[in-house]
């Protein structure tokens, strides 16, 4: 299962939070090398044990992939909406929307597996 999207297609919601989506506009094979890119550096932070530049580097590439994705930096949309990225959903525009979830504890609502 995925984590809800809002209706702009602009977050996907963990745990109450907005977290900002991939820029639509990137052609699946950049997408697909960015993600790669992402995950072989995150596998870098969690094996940077103990060694404080590998950290600060691989936390670079870290920033770096999500950059290239459009998850961080500017916004990749064109209608001068601010960022809410990391905001609580209800309260942020997106309340109303998030309010009419269905909850987790009646059968429904956002579930716990990763975005997409």
């Amino acid at each position: 299962m995925r984590h809800p999207v809002t209706p702009d297609g602009r977050y996907f919601v963990v745990r109450g939070r907005l977290w900002r989506m991939s820029d639509p506009s990137l052609d699946p094979a950049t997408r697909e090398a960015l993600v790669r890119d992402l995950m072989s550096a995150r596998r870098a932070v969690r094996d940077a044990k103990g060694d404080a530049q590998a950290l600060r580097d691989a936390r670079a590439r870290v920033d770096a992939a999500k950059r290239a994705l459009g998850e961080r930096g500017p916004v990749w949309w064109t209608d001068g909406a601010p960022d809410l990225n990391r905001r609580m959903a209800r309260t942020t525009p997106y309340a109303d929307w998030f309010a009419s979830l269905p909850h987790p504890s009646q059968g429904g609502g956002p579930p716990c597996a990763a975005h997409p």
